[in-house]
């Protein structure tokens, strides 16, 4: 399998290329801000044909190159339903103070194919199955995708702003909820096996076993002990 990241924008956004093997079909994962040249060099470097586009959640700083990276190859955008509002209108989705900062840089608008995520859904893209898991908290609809493990390589978890090395997404935007991301963390991340390698919105790679030994909101969910606990930095738009 091929994994191909790399961080895109101002806000440092990881956008991930994913295919069988080079000279594939692939899969794109949040083309963000300033994301589309990334984008054209990854597909060219590797010989890819992209099929879609799939996305984490709605925030600009994973949704912003989604029009000129579908567009460019004529590809569907999936989004979950609770979230597609965000990507004809983000300042909506971030806040006013926030949102009016960036309207006069970015161009809006959704692509001409957007189909809609839902829970426990099993893509076929690309050769490649993603399972699909509604992971409310950050946005109100935010998902995860799960690759199994093949052969040599352990289980693979595109995380979004869910989880982080050492942290966990932002809930102090409109749609965020504290509790709710604990939640999902508990429902989501907690049953995966700590082989799972973690590909997050932001920052670097890491495992389920890492995070569950060290992040101090996956242990203190594991514990029961997740209301309030908010003793570590958290990240994302």
């Amino acid at each position: 399998m091929l994994i191909a990241g790399f961080p895109a924008g101002a806000w440092g956004t990881n956008c991930y290329l994913v295919a069988p093997a080079a000279g594939e079909e692939c899969v794109i994962i949040d083309p963000g801000h300033q994301a589309a040249q990334g984008v054209e060099d990854a597909v060219k470097k590797h010989r890819l044909k992209p099929v879609a586009v799939v996305l984490t959640h709605g925030h600009i700083d994973h949704v912003a190159s989604v029009v000129p990276v579908c567009g460019a190859h004529d590809v569907p955008a999936w989004i979950h339903p609770e979230d597609r509002f965000m990507m004809s209108d983000p300042e909506k989705a971030l806040g006013r103070s926030i949102g009016q900062q960036l309207m006069g840089e970015l161009t809006v608008g959704e692509p001409d194919d957007v189909k809609e995520l839902t829970d426990g859904a099993a893509l076929e893209l690309a050769g490649m199955e993603f399972s699909v898991a509604h992971a409310p908290g950050h946005t109100k609809g935010s998902v995860t995708f799960r690759m199994p493990e093949q052969a040599d390589i352990p289980p693979v978890f595109f995380s979004g702003d869910l989880l982080f090395a050492g942290s966990i997404g932002r809930t102090d935007l409109p749609g965020g909820d504290h509790a709710e991301i604990l939640q999902s963390l508990a429902r989501v991340c907690l049953p995966l096996e700590d082989s799972t390698v973690v590909l997050s919105g932001h920052g670097p790679q890491t495992t389920i076993g890492r995070e569950r030994a060290t992040n101090p909101f996956l242990r203190e969910v594991a514990a029961g002990l997740g209301d309030g606990f908010s003793a570590a930095p958290r990240r994302g738009m």
